[in-house]
């Protein structure tokens, strides 16, 4: 029996169609037309849940395939404050970019891309300073970010030079803070030319050979310095910064200016005794006045006791107080640093002069002042351009336990 292809009953066909459909032999009895129903509705059952259970595949695939996507297109980063601990250089002149390479070179942050957004998300990001800092691995960028922002998270040895320190005391606390053995400063100092202090530096107007060491050109301030610096490195630092400041404050252009009484080297001599015997800085001027009115206007010896005890020092004595210097250790032959007896200057500047000293040197007080003497406990000095004026103030400073 031929079946008529219009009798198929597709159940995913829309029901509220008109049906228009030409059945042979009549019309079907109605318990029949019912049982059809029926099987018509089971059908129709089965096909939405087919659907159903299709759309319901198809959803999951596309929540898979949406949520590997977002995880392919994300930047790659931890997801914790890391772990362990690490060192992590920042190079001078490096971008945030570079920084990031290092980073995950270093196993710090996962990539370069995370280290970068975050530092776009961040304003300080462009106050990064160069240096050693402390760092941990598989750290999220963000915190990495905040630990090269934290100065207090560097890793230096921070160091203090006192200004009037000689090298002996220098390279003590220069050993102390960067644990480099003194020796090594010792055998830095021997080439001053290869710590960057110019030739010039050393010539003398006066004809008198020159020291030609490092004592006078260590700036004394505080430095900080990276893990495994060098001797001669810290050394260059330190001649560098003096050559800095030197310039700030036009010494040389000075001593030109006021026609070269002095050469640079002599000035920086001046320098550093007025450094070692001033007890407070405002006392700097006057004394650098009176080394200048003592060469140059009266051609009288400094007699400056602390020139003596710098001499002790090079041969490997301690120090003394001014009232326990004896005539013998003042006038030694062998003393070649002794201003008692002798006109001029010594060898070579006795300690490392402040920038207040530098500036005493090339512009001292105006005065006609040839004597001082410390009269308080303070420090304080008292000037005079007399022997009987200065008499008066020793017997001061006697009067108040100074000497």
């Amino acid at each position: 029996m031929r079946i008529d292809e219009h009798e198929l009953d597709l159940s995913w066909e829309d029901d509220e169609r008109p049906r228009h459909r030409h059945r042979r032999g009549g019309a079907q009895p109605p318990a029949d037309r019912g049982s059809s129903e029926k099987g018509r509705g089971g059908r129709t059952a089965v096909a939405l849940l087919l659907v159903l259970l299709i759309m319901g595949l198809l959803g999951g695939g596309a929540w898979y395939g949406f949520d590997k996507a977002r995880d392919f297109f994300a930047v790659p980063d931890y997801n914790s404050g890391g772990a362990g601990e690490t060192q992590f250089e920042v190079k001078s002149g490096s971008t945030a970019a570079q920084i990031g390479t290092d980073l995950t070179t270093a196993g710090v942050v996962k990539s370069q891309k995370a280290f970068v957004e975050a530092a776009k998300k961040n304003a300080r990001s462009k106050d990064i300073q160069p240096g050693f800092y402390k760092m941990r691995l598989k750290m999220r960028a963000a915190d990495a970010l905040s630990l090269l922002l934290d100065l207090n998270n560097k890793v230096q040895s921070k160091v203090t030079i006192p200004e009037g320190k000689t090298t002996f005391e220098i390279y003590e606390l220069l050993a102390k803070g960067t644990n480099i053995p003194v020796q090594q400063f010792k055998d830095a100092a021997k080439d001053p030319k290869a710590l960057g202090v110019p030739d010039f530096w050393y010539t003398r107007f006066d004809k008198k050979e020159s020291a030609k060491g490092v004592e006078g050109f260590l700036f004394p301030q505080t430095y900080q310095f990276n893990p495994g610096v060098t001797a001669q490195q810290v050394l260059k630092e330190m001649v560098q910064h003096f050559l800095d400041v030197a310039a700030k404050v036009d010494f040389v252009k000075k001593l030109e200016a006021a026609g070269n009484q002095f050469s640079p080297y002599e000035a920086l001599i001046l320098a550093s005794l007025s450094q070692a015997e001033a007890g407070v800085a405002e006392d700097l001027g006057k004394i650098s006045r009176v080394g200048y009115n003592r060469i140059k206007k009266k051609n009288m010896p400094l007699e400056y006791d602390v020139t003596t005890n710098y001499w002790l020092q090079l041969n490997g004595k301690p120090k003394k107080a001014s009232k326990d210097l004896t005539d013998a250790e003042m006038t030694d032959p062998k003393n070649n640093y002794s201003t008692h007896g002798k006109l001029g200057l010594p060898p070579g500047p006795i300690c490392s002069p402040g920038e207040a000293a530098l500036v005493s040197a090339v512009e001292p007080t105006p005065g006609d002042w040839i004597f001082f003497v410390a009269v308080d406990k303070e420090g304080h000095s008292k000037f005079a351009t007399t022997d009987a004026e200065h008499q008066k103030n020793v017997q001061e400073a006697k009067k108040n336990g100074v000497l």
